[in-house]
């Protein structure tokens, strides 16, 4: 069986002006003072000072302070790139992504909503899904939380929102718990979007007209699917170990619970791509940026678990 000793990772350091390098850095040190044998390999641009702890450090050009906004984002798009294209090769067994800024990646000429939707375009996958993954939280349990609907605004979700989409990310949930966390059998949660489940039809017909048919075809799949529960319980219930993952129809009402119960502890993984691909649960935080004083916990579980995942991949090959 492959241990994490075997895997290296690429890493890469994000928007230069935010505190990415600096928790890509921070993280490294930690482990490499914990004993931890995995291997980074940091992607990104020379200047940011995450180059100083990188075991080895591939340059994706060079950032200077005071930049402005597009040139932050142009030189993250590249670090992207050329980390995903370091996985595709087989150069490296997974990647780790520390957080960007997603208008100025924009602004660099990168037009996607954020990492998840780049890397499924960089790696020609069809379909991926955003899961939020804490084996901790403040309630004890562990937290799994999908985003059927990633970065759209509130207004575009129901549209969005399809019993074909539902089934999908279900399903793919249901496959990345088996493969990379080893649950035989996950046990999803589907849930609602409407107050107490629309309440019979009260407050809306999507848990009628989506969620519902959409559990009825993942259990004649094979999937165990339940709900639709409604938003101000799941999550608890999930926490008490009801359930292996909540499949969220939309970013706020997962993420809100997600960050309420595991702020700090958090990653973001993403499935359905050819690599292993995790991240912090934070974002730039462009106001304490360069103060030295970023918590580098959720960066450093985002390594560990790409690490345990790759290790897992490398493990199953035949």
């Amino acid at each position: 069986m492959s241990r994490r000793g075997d895997v290296t990772l690429a890493v890469t350091v994000g928007d230069p002006r935010g505190i990415g390098p600096e928790v890509a850095r921070k993280a490294a040190i930690a482990l490499r003072d914990a004993g931890d044998p995995i291997r980074l390999v940091f992607v990104g641009p020379t200047g940011t000072g995450a180059e100083s702890a990188a075991g080895r450090f591939v340059a994706t050009g060079e950032w200077r302070a005071g930049g402005s906004a597009a040139r932050a984002g142009a030189l993250a798009g590249e670090a992207i790139e050329r980390a995903a294209a370091m996985c595709l090769a087989g150069e490296v067994d997974g990647l780790v992504t520390a957080p960007i800024d997603k208008a100025a990646l924009h602004a660099g000429g990168r037009a996607f909503p954020g990492h998840t939707e780049m890397l499924a375009h960089l790696a020609g996958a069809q379909h991926v899904v955003m899961l939020m993954d804490a084996e901790r939280t403040a309630l004890g349990g562990p937290l799994r939380v999908v985003l059927a609907t990633t970065h759209l605004p509130l207004a575009g979700v129901p549209a969005a929102l399809s019993i074909d989409l539902i089934v999908q990310q279900s399903r793919i949930t249901a496959e990345g718990l088996r493969h990379g966390w080893g649950i035989p059998r996950p046990r999803l949660a589907l849930c609602a979007v409407n107050p107490h489940a629309s309440d019979g039809g009260l407050f809306g017909d999507d848990e009628a007209r989506i969620l519902e048919p959409a559990r009825e075809r993942l259990l004649a799949q094979g999937v165990d699917a339940a709900g639709p529960i409604p938003a101000d319980t799941v999550f608890v219930r999930a926490i008490r170990g009801e359930f292996d993952a909540v499949i969220a129809p939309y970013h706020d009402v997962g993420m809100a619970a997600f960050k309420t119960a595991a702020f700090g502890s958090g990653v973001n993984v993403t499935l359905g791509l050819p690599f292993v691909r995790t991240s912090p649960d934070h974002g730039t935080a462009l106001d304490i940026a360069g103060r030295d004083i970023a918590d580098a916990g959720s960066m450093i579980e985002a390594v560990r678990l790409a690490a345990r995942l790759a290790a897992g991949r490398k493990s199953a090959r035949p």
